[in-house]
């Protein structure tokens, strides 16, 4: 039997969910701020749920926020080399949609669509469009 999302149990979700995200806030070297802000989450929140047996949950907006910047970081890496592709997230950028601020700055303060715009933005890079 394979195991996809529609199997897995949303506690079971949420867990990869966070594991993953906190995994690529360690690479891109976010910090709690950031990484909290990016999650739509309190700091204090994200301090919990970044452990181990978190048994919160987390909305749906969370959980799309978190697979859109899975996404981000997987096209990054296959679109740059690693030391670009690791800090990208980071840096200045006077691409269309970032004016010279960092695409984490856009990303927070523009919510789940801005998170997505880069994200398809990132697509479309990757794929030539």
């Amino acid at each position: 039997m394979q195991i996809t999302a529609q199997t897995r149990e949303p506690a079971e979700i949420t867990a990869i969910a966070l594991k993953a995200y906190a995994r690529i806030v360690d690479i891109w070297s976010l910090t709690q701020k950031d990484a909290a802000a990016l999650a739509d989450m309190s700091e204090s929140t994200w301090k919990r749920a970044r452990k181990p047996g978190f048994a919160g949950d987390l909305t749906k907006d969370q959980l799309l926020r978190l697979s859109a910047v899975i996404g981000i970081f997987k096209s990054l890496e296959l679109y740059f080399s690693e030391p670009l592709a690791r800090t990208w997230f980071t840096r200045p950028n006077t691409g269309p949609l970032f004016s010279g601020a960092r695409p984490i700055d856009t990303a927070i303060d523009g919510g789940l669509p801005q998170i997505l715009a880069i994200r398809t933005y990132l697509d479309a890079l990757r794929g030539g469009a």
